[in-house]
């Protein structure tokens, strides 16, 4: 669990955040019902903020550890580490069930950018792949909305919730 008041690239380990519906992470820059990323802000301050909790698994840390990155929890903007999921291949709208009774609702994959390069030489191409037939595969987390507030730990038990099919992969938000 991590947050930060800062709009900055990393944010703070936590040993609980507060997830309030509709708005994000309690004292986290990004929280609000609009958008609060900034380079987005500045196009259409009015949007809704679909990145209002950003989530990574645990295994994308390990793995970047192991190509010599020094990386850590909440080291690369998220505010949920998740372990054993698939986060990139759930489907739009899935519904992850954090600790005693928070939600996160599934909006979209974190698109990489310049500013992970600056962080850590190398961080972006470690981040972003091609599929089979060329296409761009954003492996930076995904990002959430909060609709079931609650406080969230880690070592909090994440049941997944799929939603209705047909099954539509996740935008880049």
């Amino acid at each position: 669990m991590s947050s930060s008041p800062r709009h900055g690239f990393s944010k703070e380990p936590q040993n609980a955040i507060l997830l309030v519906a509709g708005h994000g992470v309690t004292g986290d820059a990004h929280a609000g019902g609009t958008v609060q990323h900034r380079y987005a802000k500045r196009r259409q301050p009015q949007a809704p903020n679909l990145r209002q909790v950003h989530l990574l698994g645990a295994e994308l840390l390990d793995e970047l550890t192991d190509r010599g990155f020094r990386v850590g929890p909440g080291d690369l903007g998220e505010n949920v580490l998740t372990e054993g999921l698939d986060l990139l291949k759930l489907p739009a709208g899935t519904r992850l069930r954090l600790g005693a009774g928070a939600a996160v609702e599934l909006t979209g994959l974190r698109t990489p950018c310049v500013l992970l390069d600056r962080f850590q030489q190398g961080l972006l191409p470690a981040l972003v792949d091609r599929d089979p037939d060329g296409g761009l595969v954003r492996r930076a987390g995904v990002m959430g909305v909060v609709v079931v507030g609650g406080q969230v730990r880690p070592g909090d038990a994440v049941a997944v919730e799929l939603p209705p099919e047909p099954h539509a992969p996740l935008p880049p938000v």
